[in-house]
């Protein structure tokens, strides 16, 4: 009864999510809202990698985070979620070059790290879907999908496609970014579009997982 609903729309591929193994990188205003789509949806398999701990300023846009300030974040969504795979540690380049990711289906980024975003993406891009800039924007309307080379009107996104280029890499892997224009210089954020990021991320993992 639990994914009944669900399971209406995706009838026979909703097993394809149950047997699903997905790495989620990144649980802040992002992926905290992605991992709780995947969860009630039936993906049983999540592994989640942070460093991070909570802190006042994440509790206008991150999942939880006004019960656990001063927690680890992955080891407080672990009390939620508590059939998640939990990793506290910082995603580096380093760190991404040495850790295997040959056993899951989905590799999700949530992470602003440029770095470890470039070595993510030569990494893993058969299997990725990446996260651009979500903060400094309030329309969640222009939230858009898209091949990496197609993607624009973000700052973020034109750095990184700027340095793939730079290392060769000419690869395509899907991108989740905003058309709109930054409204600030500062890194503000409206929980209304950096939980449409997470959304959207959610939805193409079961698009994908489906194909």
């Amino acid at each position: 009864m639990k994914y009944q609903r669900l399971e209406l729309i995706l009838k026979d591929d909703f097993e394809k999510l149950q047997n699903a193994k997905i790495i989620l990188l990144g649980v802040g205003g992002v992926g905290s809202f992605c991992l709780d789509c995947m969860i009630r949806s039936g993906i049983k398999d999540i592994t989640i990698v942070d460093y991070d701990t909570y802190d006042e300023s994440n509790q206008n846009r991150q999942m939880w985070s006004e019960l656990h300030e001063g927690e680890i974040k992955v080891e407080a969504l672990k009390k939620h979620y508590p059939n998640v795979t939990i990793i506290n540690v910082r995603i580096d380049e380093e760190w991404v070059r040495e850790f295997d990711f040959n056993d899951y289906d989905l590799v999700l980024d949530a992470i602003d790290d440029t770095k470890a975003k470039l070595a993510i993406a030569q990494k893993c891009y058969k299997k990725l879907i990446s996260s651009f800039g979500s903060a400094k924007r309030l329309d969640p309307t222009q939230v858009q999908v898209d091949d990496i080379w197609k993607s624009y009107g973000d700052k973020f996104g034109s750095k990184i496609r700027y340095e793939l280029k730079k290392r060769g890499f000419k690869k395509k892997y899907t991108v989740i970014f905003s058309s709109e224009e930054a409204q600030v210089k500062e890194k503000g954020s409206f929980m209304g579009v950096t939980a449409t990021f997470g959304m959207v991320m959610c939805a193409q993992a079961i698009k994908k997982l489906r194909e």
